[in-house]
């Protein structure tokens, strides 16, 4: 029998007594559901400490990670977890204090810095190192240790200086990785892939259930725990969830091998939620709590830096990296605060419910900041990566057309004002790097997706899915159909795999990598695809 859990009595009970309004903004409700009663405590209150040497198996499991490149900074992710299905990783609720080190050579025969952080139970013993005062532009390597103990090495790099305009960037886009519907191939191929940063578009991991057997995976050399067998709603859930995920060999190469860039789509909550409105009918206050335990367990295993870090129900995750004047990338959450989806969701014509002007997919907020920050920019390309489809993608070439209403096309006031933002800016060179759909396209931003004719305003680079919709097919069922509604769109491959860009000071190159298979390991990887877009000149052509 699978049970299913529950949220703490008090917690619920507090979630109750405060409104979304003060929740959101009162210091009272903060404290009752943003776990902040289990934050780490200070002197005689803290943990008590475990010393490394206590530590008998491996602690680190989960493998190491970086990310959020600056110029003179990183920041190194790890998690203690020697038992990484039980709940605390196998470890008591103690603290434990982790050496790391940066070094110029994997051999760390010449050291960079060095120092020790502390893992807190609080946290599920993970860190986020935060080392700043580094060359601009360099690779370096890292480490972790603890007791005999020593991580796996992880390679990292920091971005060019600001006002430095480098040659190329190489970038690669991921998203979408459902365990139960097949291996991380993908991952175990990007690893090798000679690129500077990898940016995750969102669905990390899903909150569906995974049965003992891996689902598509179909193992039958090992049996995952009962309690993965359910759908994820509290904090241990989501906790536990990641830990699944994150032992994947493939994921784990892939995170050593180059720092991530990652926001979230909605399943690393819950299926197609928006803002506070949840996919099913259940009280508000039982979202929010769920809400809070999903941002609170995405945090703690992503490398992400303190500013980051979630209170209750909110993060922002919304942030802008630069590489000198190359490119400027404006990381966005186009879930946590967004109008709900118009018509209750799913594929539907288009209409005044939709076509509303106050609708937004990003929240007023957010959406000044990126224009404001479009307004400050001095480089060659500016790229959005964001979560869901941003172009027009109607379902047919028929006047009964569909769009979906998950996507900006449910939003199209929303997109217009980003289109008016982005040519007030004077942007000239736009790419949209999006997920979310199990598919890889290429796509021409236009300034009238009505007008085939219009001009094009920029690019849209769709990275399919690392294992999600399992093995998919090179020409899925609707190919003629959407191809022939949309002569926008150039590209459009239904494999699974990621994308990789090489930003240029002249042009931009794309290239759509897949494997055969999920549902099997070992696939090979290919190019299913490679297209250009000219700076100043936007628009797809084949390489």
């Amino acid at each position: 029998m699978i049970t299913t859990p529950q949220h703490a009595p008090e917690l619920r009970a507090a979630a109750r007594h405060f409104g979304r309004r003060r929740f959101l903004t009162g210091t009272a409700a903060a404290a009752a559901l943003a776990f902040s009663v289990n934050l780490p405590a200070t002197g005689v209150a803290s943990a008590a400490e475990l010393r490394g040497r206590r530590i008998t198996e491996n602690p680190f499991t989960l493998g190491v990670a970086s990310g959020d490149p600056l110029p003179g900074s990183v920041v190194l992710w790890t998690r203690l977890a020697p038992k990484p299905f039980e709940t605390g990783g196998g470890l008591p609720p103690e603290r434990v204090l982790v050496q790391w080190e940066l070094a110029h050579d994997a051999g760390f025969t010449q050291i960079v810095k060095r120092g020790i952080a502390t893992a807190h139970p609080e946290y599920n013993h993970s860190l986020h190192v935060e080392i700043g005062l580094l060359a601009s532009d360099r690779v370096y390597f890292y480490r972790f240790r603890t007791g005999d103990w020593i991580s796996p090495v992880g390679r990292t790099r920091t971005a060019p200086a600001a006002g430095t305009l480098t040659s190329e960037l190489k970038i690669a886009a991921v998203s979408c990785q459902a365990y139960h519907d097949g291996y991380f191939t993908a991952y175990g191929h990007l690893a090798k892939e000679d690129v500077d940063v990898v940016f995750h578009l969102g669905d990390y991991l899903y909150e569906y259930a995974v049965n003992a057997t891996g689902g598509a995976r179909n193992y039958t050399d090992r049996q995952l725990p009962a309690v993965f067998n359910r759908e994820t709603l509290t904090l241990e859930d989501y906790r536990l969830r990641y830990a699944l995920y994150k032992s994947d060999p493939d994921l784990m190469a892939a995170h050593a091998a180059h720092p991530f860039v990652v926001t979230w789509d909605d399943h690393e909550t819950e299926n197609n939620y928006a803002d506070d409105i949840p996919e099913n009918g259940v009280p508000p206050e039982e979202f929010l709590l769920r809400r809070a335990a999903a941002y609170r367990a995405y945090w703690e295993n992503q490398p992400l830096r303190a500013p980051q870090q979630p209170q209750g129900p909110d993060m922002q995750l919304y942030r802008r990296l630069s590489f000198g004047r190359l490119a400027q990338f404006d990381i966005l959450d186009t879930r946590q605060y967004r109008s709900d989806q118009a018509y209750g969701d799913g594929w539907r014509p288009p209409g005044p419910e939709s076509q509303d002007p106050s609708r937004t997919l990003t929240g007023a907020t957010q959406e000044r900041w990126l224009l404001d920050g479009w307004s400050a920019s001095d480089a060659v390309w500016n790229v959005v990566p964001q979560q869901v489809v941003f172009s027009e993608r109607r379902s047919n070439p028929t006047a009964g057309y569909t769009v979906s209403m998950d996507t900006w096309d449910g939003y199209p006031a929303s997109r217009q004002r980003v289109l008016d933002g982005a040519a007030a800016a004077g942007v000239e060179n736009l790419m949209v790097l999006t997920g979310d759909v199990h598919v890889g396209y290429g796509l021409d931003i236009k300034a009238d997706f009505r007008d085939p004719a219009s001009r094009t305003v920029g690019t849209e680079i769709v990275a399919t899915s690392i294992s999600s919709g399992r093995d998919g097919t090179d020409r899925p069922p609707n190919y003629d159909d959407l191809t022939t509604a949309n002569p926008h769109m150039r590209f459009y491959n239904g494999r699974r795999g990621y994308v990789t860009v090489a930003l240029g000071q002249e042009s931009a190159r794309a290239d759509f990598r897949t494997v055969s298979a999920v549902t099997t390991p070992g696939a090979p990887v290919t190019t299913a695809g490679s297209y250009v877009t000219e700076a100043g000149n936007p628009g797809l052509t084949p390489a």
